[in-house]
Order: structure tokens, then sequence, then C-alpha cells
């Protein structure tokens, strides 16, 4: 992609804004070169990448990536048989421990299968596991840097002794200072060259004996080493020189397993950079309230409701652009400062954030095409360097274009042949437009002149576009109007501000009849565009209107079908009752049928079969021929609002609705719950009647619900960081808490210092310490509250 393309569509201001989101130097360094791709699968694969990182936001809110260094230096001196020094051997365990964090995490959520993210899961494979080394750097190493006496027993010795000497030379130089205060200009004992030595006056300086080390800068102090401690400090000597030598051989012990590792570091270190960049692009995204779009490599670009990616969204105005297909080229029109240009690098820089893998900041459902070059000549390219004339420059430019654009290429020209002569220079304009657009290459050209307002009313595939200008108010809207080429508002604009008429008549009679008719043509698309933007709002109110209808009736069929499989199945139910009720009936009566026929001696009267004839014919069941009363008609079903009574269905009790949420399902006070249930599981109770009712303020503290017994500000910037704490201490003390952790990590310190300074001054923070060994160490914070 051409370097000069990247600067005059200010994509350098994009990288600086995203790298700003980075969390490692590695990050900031990889994103400062980042690039757009011109291969379709990459870019696809780039924002498939930020699409799962937004995800990951989204669902966590944060992803843990503190800790993480440039090793790569180290990695690579150790590989050359080098010796590392404590900090760098600290700064690689930390990465190392960054990495392994940022496993568990993503193996977190694949086990909990919320998110579907295959590619970080794919880098996640890829991650190389180096715990053992990490364990056992820190081992030997503490967070500051420091080899720790527990590296080895022989330096555990060697440090036992060396304090033990110490003590006794300050103890025996203190002893100097409480028997010889006059001779001293302080009681103190003080270093010189590494040796223990006394702050002696002048005229005192032969009471002592000794070796002088130095004299303070008026001559009158000496830093006196007196005979009876020089031995001892020679054996201090002695034994830091064997410190030294252990923690030297413990480095490169070290530094042996660090390049016995170092291709498998760099492999880390390369992966946690990708992840470090890719998480950037999420968060710039979310910032920025931009999204993921399509791509295609057909040309083909749509970007709902889209902007400027540079001016402040409560600023800049949104507009839908799409062209592609049938349209591959597009001549803009309009005022000066009305937004041409902006909309020109709007398209250009958009494109080549979305090749970069990078949200756009467009609404859902845009697409972006991935072309092959992007070439733009945008702006007052006067050279005085080069003795060149602002038109001469836009000609060079122009002329470097056409020798390499071609029909994967998008091209964008900002005021097409302005600089010289109106009449050759729209001619220049046009045969320019037609050379780009015929050779296939997507093209967006701005321009002043008439004569391109008819450009795209006789070239196939060629529309016209405008930016609005508000004649009332003398001033652009912003918008851009595809199909509607602009028209010239110098004589509105002249009439608003009071030339007189007859003027204006006078000026219009030097007009040709040509530019007359486009004017009125154009006065006339002006109008049909207004008159169907209001029948598309009209349009849009009925549909709405037209949906809550069906809807109201989809859900009364709804019931009435559930009303009528309920009666159905009570029927049913109630037929087979009356059936069995029959068949036992009838069963009984032809069982003492058969009693009295098999009963010889027994002889069976009239009125006993008449009697057993009565009884089989009252067990059929009878048809209730009777007319049903008529069924109250149902009242219509009330719509639920906030703090209507209601009972819930599947709890039997009742509750009081609070708000509906964008899914249908309502949040309901029962008592001291509150719970969210579906719609369908409400039932409207209607208020016995209306009572006097009492407005009393209720004011409480913050439910606990929802605030967390620790934060976590691990890969926060340290300002972030700074304002989550002040919030979360407060959110705490409202739940009232009495005890909250803050895990700021290790690191280099900063964040924790920093966050300490903090709670120190705060006035309702009564202590805090580190956390135990099974609280995190020094990597978290208790705090405790008043």
């Amino acid at each position: 992609m051409d370097s000069r393309v990247l600067k005059t569509l200010e994509f350098d201001k994009i990288r600086d804004e995203v790298a700003g989101h980075c969390t490692s130097v590695l990050g900031r360094s990889r994103i400062s070169g980042l690039v757009p791709s011109t291969d379709l699968g990459e870019v696809a694969a780039l924002l498939a990448e930020t699409d799962e990182a937004l995800a990951i936001y989204r669902i966590r809110g944060n992803v843990p990536m503190g800790g993480l260094f440039d090793i790569r230096p180290y990695s690579k001196r150790a590989q050359a048989g080098g010796m590392l020094g404590a900090m760098e051997l600290m700064e690689t365990a930390s990465t190392i421990r960054a990495g392994r964090i940022l496993r568990q995490f993503l193996e977190a959520i694949e086990a909990e299968g919320e998110i579907d993210i295959p590619l970080f899961l794919a880098k996640k494979e890829e991650m190389p596991v180096l715990t053992a080394l990490e364990h056992e750097i820190n081992a030997c190493i503490d967070d500051n840097g420091k080899v720790v006496d527990s590296a080895s027993g022989a330096l555990r010795s060697i440090r036992q002794q060396l304090r033990a000497q110490e003590g006794r030379v300050r103890d025996k130089l203190e002893q100097y200072t409480r028997n010889n205060a006059k001779m001293l200009s302080d009681a103190i004992v003080t270093i010189r060259n590494d040796r223990y030595v006394i702050p002696v006056k002048q005229e005192y300086r032969t009471h002592f004996g000794g070796i002088v080390h130095d004299q303070s800068a008026s001559g009158q102090t000496l830093f006196i080493e007196p005979d009876a401690v020089v031995q001892a400090n020679n054996e201090i000597r002695r034994l830091k020189m064997k410190e030294n030598e252990e923690i030297e051989r413990i480095l490169r012990m070290l530094s042996e397993q660090v390049q016995g590792h170092a291709h498998e570091l760099f492999v880390l270190i390369g992966i946690l950079g990708d992840m470090d960049v890719v998480l950037a692009k999420a968060k710039y995204g979310m910032a920025e309230k931009a999204t993921i779009p399509g791509v295609n490599d057909e040309g083909s670009i749509r970007m709902v409701k889209a902007r400027h990616p540079l001016i402040p969204r409560e600023e800049a105005v949104t507009n839908t652009i799409e062209f592609g297909g049938d349209t591959t080229a597009i001549v803009i029109t309009g005022p000066n400062t009305g937004g041409k240009t902006v909309t020109l690098k709007t398209v250009g820089l958009c494109t080549l954030m979305a090749q970069s893998g990078l949200p756009i900041p467009a609404l859902e459902g845009s697409e972006m095409a991935v072309f092959d070059g992007i070439y733009a000549d945008i702006g007052d390219e006067q050279s005085i360097e080069q003795s060149l004339s602002t038109f001469s420059s836009h000609m060079v430019n122009i002329v470097g274009i056409l020798e390499r654009f071609d029909e994967r290429s998008l091209v964008l020209f900002d005021e097409l042949g302005s600089g010289t002569d109106p009449q050759e220079g729209a001619a220049l304009a046009i045969a320019i437009l037609d050379e780009v657009h015929g050779r296939g290459a997507r093209v967006m050209a701005t321009t002043h002149y008439p004569e391109l307002k008819a450009y795209g009313y006789n070239r196939p595939g060629v529309v016209n576009a405008s930016v609005e200008f508000d004649v009332e108010t003398l001033s652009p809207t912003y918008r851009l109007l595809i199909g509607v080429p602009g028209r010239s508002n110098a004589f509105e604009i002249s009439k608003r501000l009071g030339l007189p008429d007859h003027i204006i008549r006078h000026a219009k009679t030097f007009t040709g009849e040509d530019r007359n008719e486009v004017e009125t043509m154009i006065t006339s698309l002006e109008a049909s565009r207004v008159q169907a933007e209001k029948d598309a709002e009209e349009t849009a109110r009925v549909l709405h209107e037209s949906e809550e209808l069906r809807s109201q009736l989809e859900e009364r069929l709804s019931e009435y079908d559930s009303k009528k499989d309920q009666l159905e199945e009570k029927a049913k139910e109630k037929a087979k009752k009356i059936v069995e009720d029959a068949r036992r009936e009838a069963e009984t009566v032809i069982s003492e049928l058969r009693s009295m026929r098999l009963n010889a001696g027994a002889q069976v009267k009239e009125h006993e079969l008449i009697e057993a004839k009565k009884r089989l014919e009252g067990a059929v069941p009878q048809e209730d021929l009777r007319k049903k009363p008529k069924t109250k008609a149902k009242p219509a079903k009330h719509e639920l609002q906030p703090g209507d009574e209601v009972k819930v269905i599947s709890y039997g009790q009742k509750g009081t609705l609070l708000e509906k949420g964008s899914d249908g399902e309502w949040l309901v006070q029962i008592g001291i719950l509150k719970m969210r249930l579906h719609e369908s599981d409400l039932e409207y109770v209607k208020p016995e009647k209306p009572k006097e009712t009492v407005t009393v303020a209720n004011v409480r503290g913050r439910s606990a619900e929802g605030v967390r017994m620790e934060l976590d500000l691990r890969g926060e910037r340290y300002e972030d960081a700074i304002r989550r704490t002040e919030k979360y201490i407060d959110d705490a003390l409202l739940a009232n808490y009495p005890r909250v952790s803050i895990i700021h990590g290790k690191g280099t310190g900063a964040l924790r210092e920093g966050i300490q300074k903090y709670l120190r001054r705060h006035s309702r923070v009564k202590s805090f310490r580190f956390g135990e060994a099974g609280e995190g160490g020094s990597g978290v914070t208790v705090v405790e509250l008043k």
C-alpha cells in the first residue's frame, strides 16, 4: 500500500489511537508498523479475530494482559551464551506468567462454552508451556529484581555471615560515637567506598588513627575508618565478593535455562504480541462504537450511517454511502466546507481500517471491498520545493495514479481539474473520469464544475451526489444526497443576504439556457427527494402500526388457541369419565342377568327384566341438548406498564413491575426479591379501588448485588486503574463491605504504588496490607474500610 496515501488519509493517526490501547511496548511497536492487507482471506481472518476479541470484552469485560515485556533482546543474548541480569530474568518470568494467566483465562472460556472463539483458542494451543522455567526464576529472584537468600544454600550462608559481621562493625563504631561525641561532627555511622566509617572533626583526626576515606566539602569533617575496624571491614569486603560470585553463578545458571528455552520464548512473545494487537483493536472499536464489516473482493461498498473516525462522535454527521456492482463511480458536487472532502476521506480511511482488521465507525450490516490499491489526490498539494503550482502538483499525482491503478483499485479525486481555466479544467476532469471509470476501477470524485453535474446522466455506472445546503440558514448540513447533483445557491444566498432583486434578475440573464434547464432539473429532483423522504416516513409509521397490530392479533390468536386446547382437553377427560361409568354400569347389569339365567330354581319376573333394561339404557351417555348460555366476552388484554401489580403464574405470588427489557422480559419486585420474568408468566391484577398515595422518599445504600469483593486491575492503564479504584471504593462503602481486595499484579510495581498512594489519602480507608500467601501475595492489596 502506498505510504503517501496512508499519510494523506491520516491512517497514521488511527494507528496512534489504537496503539494507545495496547498494554505492552511490543504491541505498540507492532501497531506502529500496521499496514492494510490486500488479500481477502487474510482480511477476513483479521476481522474475525477482532470480532472474537469484542465478544470476549462484551461478556468478560476485561482480559488479563498485565506483566508483559518485550524479552526478545534478553532471549537473543541468552541464546548467544550471555548472562542475563536479575531484572531481565524477572521480566522474563513475568512474561511467562502473563502467558500462563492468559492461557488459563481462555481455557475457562472454552470450558464454559459461552463464547465461540476458535481463533483465540487456536493461538492458545500454540503457546508453549514454560511454567517450570517461571518457577525456577521466581525461586531465585523477587519482584524487585533482587536475588533472594533462598536462591542457594551457599548464598544464604554468606549473607548470614555478612549481616553478622556488619552488625559487629556497626556496634563497634556506635561505641566510638557514644564515647567520643565531642570529636565527631555527627554521632552517626556511615559508609564510604563500601566501608563503615565515622565523621571526625578535622582537629581530632590523629585521635582515632586508621584510614581517611573522604572529607566534607568544607574540609572540616573527615570520614575515618578506625584501626579497630579495618580488619572487620576487610572481612565484610571479602564476604561481599563471595556474595557477588555466588549471585553471578546463580544468574549464569538461570541464563543457561533461558538459553535452552529461547526458541519457545520467541514463539510465546510473538503470540502474546499478536493478542495484544488484536485486543487493542477491539478496545478501540468499543471506544469508538465501531462495528465489524463484511468484506468482499467485488468492489462493493455499503457503509450504513458511517462517520469519519477522526471527528468526535458528537460532532460528526453520519451518512449512508453505497456503490459498487452496477454503480462504479460517484461524482459529488456542492459548496465549499460542505463535507465533500470528508466524505472522500471517510470512504478511503474506513477501507484502510477494514483491510487492517479494524472495526469501522458505521452501523451493523456495513460491507467493505478489499482493494489491491487505494489512490488519493486530496488537498492542496502545492510544492514550493519543486516549483509546482497547485494544478501542476495535482497533475503529477494524477499521472502517477493513472500509471498504477487497475480494475481492483479505489481512486479518490478531490476537486478534480481545479486550479486552472474552468472550461479546460472541466474537460480534463471528464476525460480523467472516463479513463478511470472505463478501466473498471471504483472512483469517487468531488468537483465544482457545473459541466460534471450532468456527467452521471449520460454514462452507465456513474451516479451523481451532492452535499445538502440549507438556504434558510446559509449553512451546509453535511448530509450526502446520492442521486442528486448539487445545484448552485449563489442567487438564493445573495437574495437572502439582501442583494436587490433587479440585480439578481439581471444576473440570471447572463446564464445560458442549458444551465437554467439543469438548475430547474436539480430543483425538481430536490423537491422529489423531499417528498420521497416524507412518504418514506409515513410508510414507516404505517408499517410500524401494522406490525404492532399484527403482533397483538397473533398474541390474541395464541391465547385463543391455548384456551381452546385446554377446553378440549377438559371435555375429553369428562367424556372419558362418563363412558367409563357407563361401561361399568352395563357390565354390572349384564352380570346380574347372567346370574338370574343360571339360577335354575329361580324364575325371572317381568318387572325385573324391565328394570334391568332401564338401567342399561341409563348407562348410555346422552348429549346435553340444552342451549348453553353465551359466555361473556373476554375483555381486551391489559398492556403491562411499569408500576402495574401482577401475579407471577409460575410462583403464585404477587409483585410489581419495575422495567421492561429489550428481550421482552420484565424486572419484577416480589417482596424483597427482584426477578426477570417473561411476560407470558405474568397476569395483570386490577387494583381493588384507588387509594390515596403518599410519596415517601426512600434513601438506601447501594445494594451489594453487583459489587464484588475484589477488583481486578491487571492489564489496566495507570489513569484508568486509579479511576476504577476510586469508583470501586465508593461502591464498596455503599454496600457496607468491611474489607475488599484490589488485584494489581506484581509487574514493575508502578501500579501497586499508585493504588496504595491513593488508599493512604482516602478518609474511609482504615488500613491496607499485602495479601497473604493464599490471597495473592504482593500482587494483591487487602483494604480495611471504616
